[in-house]
């Protein structure tokens, strides 16, 4: 298997889209973050002291997928025409209390669009992260995956779980 952005010489390369066609693309990422029983009540109650925790998470997420390619080298800018963070609780005993997110991204364009729901989920947890810090700093973030794309050369794609 070949990468596609690293050239014949092991140089980094921005890949050259420019004769593909623009399709619609759509990536649907997830990712969560557990978190005390403690903590999970202030995110769920909205009692925590920097505010509403999941409110923010939802915009930094947002703005996270619009911005992916500040972040990450050799992504290309996409104009995004949809953005959605969603987020899910759930406490299955005391151990197991979390947070799930899960972000949809489209686009018309010439590449995927699986970066941008990956990172908008990435940093809506880190975000939670941050507004939950002071109550606890052990929180963990996991299981950020794609679940599914639709669109372009590669075809679709939909997690088997």
């Amino acid at each position: 298997m070949d990468f596609t952005h690293i050239d014949r010489n092991g140089n980094a390369v921005m890949v050259d889209v420019s004769e593909k066609a623009a399709t619609e693309r759509t990536a649907v990422a997830r990712g969560r973050i557990r978190m005390s029983r403690q903590c999970f009540e202030a995110v769920k109650n909205r009692t925590a002291k920097k505010g509403d925790v999941l409110g923010v998470a939802q915009i930094a997420g947002i703005m996270a997928s619009k911005h992916t390619a500040d972040l990450i080298p050799l992504c290309h800018r996409l104009n995004l025409t949809k953005s959605t963070v969603d987020f899910s609780l759930s406490e299955d005993s005391e151990e197991k209390c979390y947070v799930e997110a899960v972000c949809t991204v489209r686009c018309t364009d010439r590449t995927g669009v699986e970066m941008e729901a990956l990172t908008a989920v990435s940093v809506a947890a880190l975000t939670i992260y941050d507004m939950c810090k002071a109550v606890q700093k052990d929180m963990r973030i996991e299981n950020i995956r794609l679940l599914s794309k639709s669109g372009g050369k590669s075809g679709d794609y939909q997690i088997k779980e």
